[in-house]
């Protein structure tokens, strides 16, 4: 790569931003990746029916598919930015993986977790065990794109400057995204007299309400998570001056 080419990448791109993005190279490589990835989760859906298949708010009743869904819509944007090398249709990208990677993570958190302790309080005991690879697609593979897409494909933050009620603000939106799910979800209960989860028929309103807060604040923390490991990646930004995590040196 020649050095006018190695000094126009840099100034596209925020300093700590590890890789290049938007390209047709890694960048490219790893939304195409996860498409692929996604594609056969949605298939598995239509390969496999089942009663969820006919019921009001067909799989989007699963958070995991709602996840999968914006994931989707997250890497579709982020392929397009790669093929136009176009920065509004990377900025949205980053946005939209704002929310997918926390849901994401969230979702890896509570699937593995409920099923260690009872596998019937997150799969109905009338409904097959999906498939380890099936299983992995769903609730594995899309936290570790969305989460390398994030720690070195990605800016910082979507804007630079970071809004400073940054971090209010993102614990709004995933409290305001918990309880709009808690919304939908009673919704189609009304329609189909069950819930997508069992766990949710374990508990009364009251717990629900419980579980969706801290399910909120749990998504918060998440993307709180992430942009750590992103400062131990990658460095912090002070006063215009980029320190590296590894080497500690100012650039």
């Amino acid at each position: 790569m020649s050095a006018s080419r190695v000094a126009d990448e840099l100034k596209r791109r925020h300093p700590l931003q590890r890789l290049n993005a938007p390209g047709k190279g890694t960048s490219g490589a790893t939304h195409v990746v996860g498409l692929i990835s996604f594609y056969h989760s949605f298939k598995f859906l239509v390969d496999n029916p089942n009663i969820i298949n006919d019921s009001f708010g067909w799989h989007l009743q699963y958070l995991t598919i709602l996840g999968l869904s914006i994931s989707t819509t997250c890497f579709s944007i982020g392929l397009l930015a790669d093929m136009t090398a176009s920065q509004q249709l990377f900025t949205l990208k980053n946005y939209l993986a704002l929310v997918a990677a926390p849901i994401e993570i969230i979702i890896s958190m509570l699937y593995w977790g409920l099923r260690a302790i009872d596998q019937e309080l997150v799969i109905p005991p009338d409904l097959p065990t999906p498939p380890i690879m099936a299983d992995l697609g769903f609730h594995l593979f899309p936290t570790l794109l969305l989460s390398l897409d994030a720690l070195f494909l990605s800016p910082p933050w979507p804007t630079s400057p970071m809004n400073p009620r940054a971090s209010a603000l993102s614990l709004m939106t995933s409290t305001f995204i918990a309880f709009l799910y808690w919304f939908w979800i009673e919704l189609c209960y009304s329609h189909n007299e069950f819930y997508p989860y069992p766990i949710f028929a374990l508990l009364n309103t009251t717990q629900r309400i419980g579980l969706f807060a801290l399910s909120g604040v749990a998504m918060w923390a998440a993307g709180a998570g992430l942009r750590w490991c992103y400062r131990v990646v990658n460095g912090i930004e002070r006063d215009n001056v980029t320190v590296r995590g590894e080497d500690g040196k100012a650039k």
